[in-house]
């Protein structure tokens, strides 16, 4: 047998860069990087070897570079991921969070965080957190509830075991999700000899599973009797490459579509099946349609409780519950009759047992009633001595936007008003990290998705809350030339919890910074900021001059800021659905008791099976 002589850490980014993707590209299209001890000897080395195959690219903060990675691959709708390094310690607790985003919303990266030494000579080594009970134990355990698969290299041989399970993980449609291959330090150094084999190339194709027979035929039953059935499309649709399929689907047989944050571009905000965002961010007409359906089939959806109004939404009495999902513990939630199986595969499927089965479509009086309502929130205010509202802002940014833009959040106000008022004209062109809502993703996220796809104009909607939490990508954004347009909408805090806060019977109290402990008022100059690690900056007073900040953009060959100061109070009045969230039972506030009270009245609307 033919061997090669290398270190563990070689090992691994040769077979790495030797997987390749349906497209003939290596699956894992480079890495990022924060070295320190426990990666700079071992993968460092490693990596500078193979820069020119797998280029690794170095971050400001372990988190957000990993938020990086989880975009890029969330873009490309899973079809290519990135590695992520780091070294022992609080280096990788830093990536924690990271991989919690790409757990919950099924992302493929691999992370690599440096370990301490297998042989144990210098136990305790710099940064080592010790278990007194358990030897075993480093820092790195905490990836293990958030991670689809976890290993611990001790020994070099193991990677030829551990990397073919890892790449099985990214790349298999059910089990997708994040990947940590814990590498002690030592063991990345030592040299084995290699069978020369493990590093021919392999090609990973994306499975497609075919629906059950005995299930198809029990979902189609169901249709078959169905009056006023309603398509809830999540995130699966995008990953599937089902849009197609989905919008065939819906006209074919008549049936309305409703999107979940994940699943929203699925179809054109203008197709007449598509009635809009469905839940507690939802439009009016959407969560109409499911207030009345009988039959509520999931496609790729996790169905969660943004999704379902704490599942209040679907309150049809005699509805029946179906989850056409990947996953068969996505497929089985909540008492769903299953349809285990691809969204693009299972669409085709079942439209072959439904025959001439056709349903009427709703009226289109819906649709216009939301957006008569809606439209004037987004329109230039008559009143420009008022601070602009976030509803506002996002309609100057859909008025500059064109069929290449992606607009992308993750937490705080704009996922509700983007979800309800922005309007996607194509697939891919909205990403929303809500499954985990993790404050500090924009930044990271909307540099990876221009490095997925360089061609799109990508606008990051930030608030101040989140820029304050994670920034320091915009700079790596400066320092690699890529172009993003950051909105920055300054309200002084964090408005969305601080509404929540009111709307559950609480004073305001440690949300908005006014409202929060102090001794000098908070004044933080965003473009100051933003412009001091590279950044065109600029601070607007108005609607207008922010559309005419955006118009800038286009021409600048960086990184664009556009600051615009806000009011944090109002959001969209229309549509929306309840959303649990725990109340006092006892309060000295008259305001908590009456939230309480109307909480336990939405509590009996539940049906959670």
């Amino acid at each position: 047998m033919s061997t090669i002589r290398l270190t563990a850490a070689q090992a691994m980014v040769r077979y790495l860069a030797a997987q390749l993707a349906e497209d003939g590209m290596p699956f894992i299209s480079g890495c990022w990087g924060i070295f320190g001890h426990g990666n700079v000897a071992g993968l460092g080395e490693a990596l500078h070897g193979i820069r020119d195959q797998l280029p690794t690219y170095r971050g400001h903060n372990e988190q957000t570079m990993a938020h990086a990675a989880i975009a890029f691959a969330k873009q490309l709708g899973r079809r290519h991921a990135m590695m992520v390094t780091s070294s022992i310690g609080p280096g990788a607790l830093n990536m924690v969070t990271a991989a919690g985003v790409a757990h919950v919303n099924r992302i493929p990266v691999l992370f690599v965080p440096g370990d301490v030494f297998a042989h144990r000579g210098p136990d305790p080594v710099l940064q080592q957190v010790e278990d007194f009970g358990d030897g075993t134990i480093s820092a790195n355990d905490c990836f293990k509830p958030v991670s689809r698969y976890f290993d611990r290299i001790t020994r070099p041989e193991q990677l030829l075991t551990a990397l073919p399970r890892a790449m099985c993980t990214m790349t298999d449609p059910a089990e997708c999700g994040p990947v940590t291959l814990s590498f002690c330090q030592d063991v990345q150094a030592e040299a084995y000899d290699w069978p020369t084999r493990f590093f021919d190339e392999k090609s990973w194709s994306r499975r497609k599973p075919q629906p059950d027979p005995a299930e198809l035929a029990a979902v189609a039953e169901l249709f078959k009797s169905a009056k006023s059935p309603v398509i809830v499309a999540g995130g699966g649709v995008h990953y599937s490459g089902a849009t197609h399929a989905l919008e065939w689907f819906a006209r074919t047989y008549g049936i309305p579509v409703v999107e979940t944050q994940a699943g929203k571009s699925a179809l054109p905000w203008d197709h007449p099946m598509n009635l809009g965002p469905i839940g507690v961010t939802g439009a009016a007409s959407a969560n109409a349609v499911c207030a009345r359906a009988d039959l509520v089939l999931g496609v790729g959806t996790r169905f969660q409780d943004f999704t379902t109004g704490s599942w209040s939404v679907f309150s049809n009495p005699d509805r029946q519950l179906v989850s056409l999902n990947v996953a068969a513990y996505d497929a089985m939630k909540h008492g769903a009759l299953p349809l285990c199986c691809d969204a693009d595969a299972g669409l085709e499927t079942l439209s072959n047992e439904l025959g001439d089965t056709r349903f009427t479509p709703p009226p289109a009086s819906l649709k216009s009633d939301w957006f008569a309502d809606v439209d004037p929130l987004t329109a230039p205010p008559t009143d420009t001595n008022a601070l602009p509202t976030d509803m506002q802002v996002v309609g100057a940014v859909q008025r500059s936007a064109t069929d290449d833009t992606v607009i992308m959040s993750a937490a705080g106000t704009m996922p509700g008003e983007l979800h309800k008022l922005w309007k996607a004209t194509r697939p891919m062109s909205y990403h929303m990290e809500y499954g985990f809502s993790c404050m500090g993703y924009e930044i990271a996220g909307a540099m990876g998705i221009k490095m997925a796809e360089p061609h799109r104009d990508v606008i990051c909607m930030i608030g101040d809350g989140s820029y304050m939490m994670a920034n320091s990508e915009l700079a790596t954004a400066c320092m690699m030339g890529i172009k993003i347009t950051l909105v920055i909408t300054d309200n002084r805090g964090f408005g969305c919890i601080n509404r929540l806060q009111i709307g559950t019977g609480g004073a305001e109290f440690n949300n908005l910074l006014d409202k929060s402990h102090h001794v000098n008022p908070s004044n933080i100059d965003f473009t100051a900021h933003a412009a001091s690690m590279g950044a065109t900056a600029v601070k607007v007073g108005s609607i207008a001059e922010l559309e005419q900040a955006l118009q800038q953009a286009k021409t600048c060959p960086g990184p664009f800021v556009a600051v615009i100061d806000t009011d944090p109070y109002p959001s969209t009045p229309f549509g929306g659905s309840w959303w649990e969230v725990g109340i006092p039972e006892v309060s000295t506030r008259a305001e908590v008791t009456a939230a309480r009270a109307n909480y336990d009245t939405k509590r009996k609307q539940q049906r959670t099976v």
